[in-house]
């Protein structure tokens, strides 16, 4: 099973999971253009891709959606409360009721060789969730956009393989930055984005002897640095209380409009 990003920020994200027999995309925020070149660097052509799983329902999300499932006919995998909210998007044209196909939180699916469970989050949306993955014993997840997390959000989580965590912004620069007071509030409240600390702690609670890779993502253009994302990150998992060390697995921040690495599992 591998991951890549093709796109990860707050100006867009779209996400690649696959095996062999299965091509997955996490998302189209960007344009259809973008996530063709982005593909076909892995490979893979836009009528390759079968299906893609939203999470919700936001612009950098979706922007690129009614092109490319258009284009493509690709299925469209969301909530019902996402699916809802895409149909209002009136940028979006008009996509095919037939492309939608309605996802629960906790209720697994089988896309040919792909089992997908989605998972709830907090984030300020109709419906919002991740995406765990596994094919064989190895998982993946996708998850960014969710301001805080729980109890279910670790255990949703143990015994990942690879992982993408969002790591959106850095405290103090969205606290110093441009951004009206009404929305550093929305960033910062339970509904909003994980900071880079809150991120280390969660995937300090994450790790495990299987873990390989965990890309960080969602970074915030404006309130956040890559390598503050990174150094951050690895400082949450130095302090924290388990046997892990930054140096266990591999760390990488997933770029805003350069496609990443592929990790393979």
């Amino acid at each position: 099973m591998r991951m890549c990003s093709i796109a990860s920020g707050s100006s867009g994200n779209c996400i690649y999971v696959g095996t062999e027999a299965t091509h997955l995309l996490v998302d189209v925020g960007i344009s259809c253009k973008k996530t063709v070149e982005g593909l076909n660097k892995l490979g893979l052509a836009g009528n390759d891709i079968d299906g893609i799983l939203i999470t919700h329902e936001h612009s950098d999300h979706v922007n690129g959606l009614g092109v490319m499932s258009r284009k493509f006919g690709i299925p469209i995998y969301a909530t019902a409360g996402t699916i809802e909210g895409i149909k209002k998007i009136g940028s979006l044209g008009k996509i095919d009721d037939s492309l939608f196909h309605e996802i629960s939180p906790d209720h697994k699916m089988m896309l040919k060789d792909i089992t997908v469970n989605p998972m709830k989050i907090s984030h300020d949306a109709a419906q919002p969730v991740a995406y765990r993955f596994q094919y064989g014993n190895k998982r993946m997840a996708v998850v960014t956009d969710l301001g805080t997390y729980d109890e279910y959000t670790v255990e949703s989580l143990k015994g990942m393989d690879a992982l993408m965590l969002e790591a959106n912004h850095d405290i103090n620069m969205l606290q110093v930055g441009p951004y009206p007071y009404y929305l550093k509030q929305r960033i910062l409240g339970n509904r909003g984005h994980l900071s880079n600390e809150l991120s280390g702690k969660l995937l300090s609670r994450l790790l495990n002897d299987h873990m390989q890779t965990v890309f960080l993502g969602h970074l915030s253009h404006e309130n956040n640095l890559a390598e503050l994302a990174y150094e951050t990150v690895r400082l949450e998992i130095s302090i924290a209380d388990n046997e892990y060390k930054p140096d266990d697995f591999q760390i990488c921040v997933a770029d805003r409009s350069e496609i990443s690495k592929i990790v393979e599992i």
